[in-house]
């Protein structure tokens, strides 16, 4: 019987886990990989499928075209805030890059319509 409530209890615990994304990569300086040319440059050719990517730059692709359909439904608060920061910071500072971030994970507009009231809250144009 006890065995039974342990291997309950595991599963229970996977499941949960699956409702959230992982968070092992919450603690990386996005701010560093903002202000670094090469760094920011490397991670979006990871996400235009133009170059290599590391395992949390995999991780981002791999759940990228979920959390825009949910609304980051499953991510953690923390992964919410970095989230506005570097869209914040793509759509002011690299304009080029957002426009073809756009194009290949929002060719028809349908999250810059979804989410652009929600945006503007956080002092985000899109």
């Amino acid at each position: 019987m006890k065995f039974i409530v342990v291997v309950l209890a595991l599963v229970a615990l996977v499941a949960a886990q699956d409702d959230k994304y992982t968070t092992k990569y919450d603690s990386i300086d996005v701010d560093e990989i903002l202000k670094s040319d090469r760094l920011f440059t490397n991670y979006f050719k990871c996400l235009m499928d133009d170059g290599a990517c590391t395992p949390e730059g995999n991780e981002l692709k791999r759940v990228l075209p979920e959390a825009l359909e949910n609304n980051c439904a499953k991510c953690s608060a923390k992964q919410r805030e970095t989230s506005s920061k570097v869209i914040k910071n793509l759509t002011e500072n690299r304009p080029e890059q957002w426009k073809a971030l756009k194009a290949k994970y929002d060719p028809d507009n349908k999250y810059i319509s979804k989410y652009s009231d929600d945006a503007s809250k956080d002092g985000i144009k899109l």
